[in-house]
């Protein structure tokens, strides 16, 4: 540990404190359905025609109990003043983190939802709903792999980067609790019930492990242990990143541009009022979205009371494009888990020796013609440049 560091002491251990209450919270696991597939099945027996029923699981923590830890947290006594506002900053966001999992299923949540990942701004709606009618819709055509399969592509591409960095963990779990491919504190989940398009596999693992995953074990070796976590109102500019390196492999395909937009329509129809049943028709009939991808579209939006967190994925690619283009370091943002707006604070905490360079580079980075993908995005680009396929006009 180095002078600076030691100065800084204070601020470490109430960002460690933080990082456990988070752990505790978790967040994204709470608002995953544990009864999806089962969901699917009755929704298909209704003939589409019945809103499903989505189970959440019930909270592992009292609520106040952690809001009292949160609060007792002495972050007035931080004299850097970067680092006490990153500290309070966070200690709120995990504080309305509480409160929207408090008020899932009832019609309070969506305004926490809001609070956490912000709205749909008129340009973003334009801009997906612009992808939508360029994009011819495609039907799939590519063989799927099961969840078993997914899970031994994604052991295999941990272990390369094993290969180089000998102490990267693997951790894949196959579960039957969750609906959606997620990483959840660096752990790869897996839905039991879920397929994968064979020809999606490859940019999934870019997004899931060279992102999500290499991210997280960056963060790990630093002495903020936030970076693991997140820092506050990360998650936009984490899953843009993890988009691009689906584009930087050549694996951001039309379907998958559609589906992004697609998203961020019905993020903008739920806020609109409209329920389940209408956004899942709407994105079939005005949008063609094939069904199951409607389906899963539409819950996404809908669970726990209305959720916007869909719309940041290609609010998160925007703003990227735009911060690459003024020449905006890549190296600062796989530093860990952080917003673009911590980047200055990030590269200030590099260059004091509080933090170091990062530990893992994805392997995105050295893809087949990432290089050059990357320097058309570092000349100027918006998110209709990603699609490089023949317009529907």
């Amino acid at each position: 540990m180095n002078s600076t560091t030691q100065l800084l002491q204070p601020a470490l251990d109430i960002d460690v404190r933080l990082a456990e209450i988070e752990r505790r919270v978790d967040l994204l696991l709470n608002l995953t359905p544990v009864n999806a597939a089962s969901a699917w099945a009755d929704f298909e027996r209704s003939d589409f025609s019945a809103v499903p029923t989505l189970r959440l699981r019930p909270l592992e923590f009292e609520p106040d109990l952690v809001r009292r830890d949160l609060y007792n947290l002495e972050i007035e006594k931080v004299e850097d003043p970067a680092l006490h506002t990153l500290l309070r900053t966070k200690r709120d966001e995990i504080a309305r983190q509480i409160t929207a999992l408090e008020d899932r299923d009832t019609s309070r949540f969506v305004q926490g939802s809001l609070q956490l990942y912000g709205g749909v701004s008129p340009a973003l709606v334009s801009a997906a709903e612009e992808l939508l009618a360029i994009i011819p819709a495609q039907s799939p055509t590519a063989p799927s792999v099961t969840a078993g399969a997914f899970a031994e592509a994604a052991r295999a591409e941990m272990l390369r980067y094993r290969a180089v960095y000998p102490e990267f963990p693997v951790h894949i779990d196959i579960r039957d609790d969750v609906s959606e491919l997620m990483v959840s504190f660096g752990h790869l989940l897996i839905p039991e019930a879920a397929t994968f398009r064979a020809d999606r596999v490859a940019p999934l693992l870019q997004h899931e492990v060279g992102t999500h995953v290499v991210t997280y074990q960056n963060g790990a070796r630093q002495p903020l242990k936030l970076l693991t976590i997140g820092l506050p109102g990360y998650d936009e500019t984490q899953e843009g990143l993890a988009v691009l390196a689906e584009y930087l492999t050549g694996g951001l395909d039309p379907r998958r541009l559609r589906v992004l937009a697609a998203r961020v329509v019905a993020v903008g129809r739920m806020l609109d009022g409209a329920g389940f049943l209408d956004i899942f028709e709407a994105l079939q009939a005005q949008y063609r979205i094939p069904r199951k991808t409607a389906w899963i579209i539409a819950i996404r939006v809908v669970v726990a009371g209305g959720s916007v967190k869909d719309a940041i994925y290609l609010r998160g690619v925007s703003r990227l494009l735009e911060a690459f283009a003024e020449g905006i370091s890549l190296d600062a943002l796989l530093v860990g888990k952080l917003a673009l707006d911590h980047v200055p604070l990030i590269q200030d905490l590099l260059d004091r020796g509080v933090l170091r360079a990062p530990w893992v580079r994805p392997r995105w980075l050295d893809a087949p013609g990432a290089r050059e993908r990357f320097d058309r995005l570092r000349a100027g680009t918006s998110v209709m440049d990603l699609y490089e396929g023949e317009t529907a006009r």
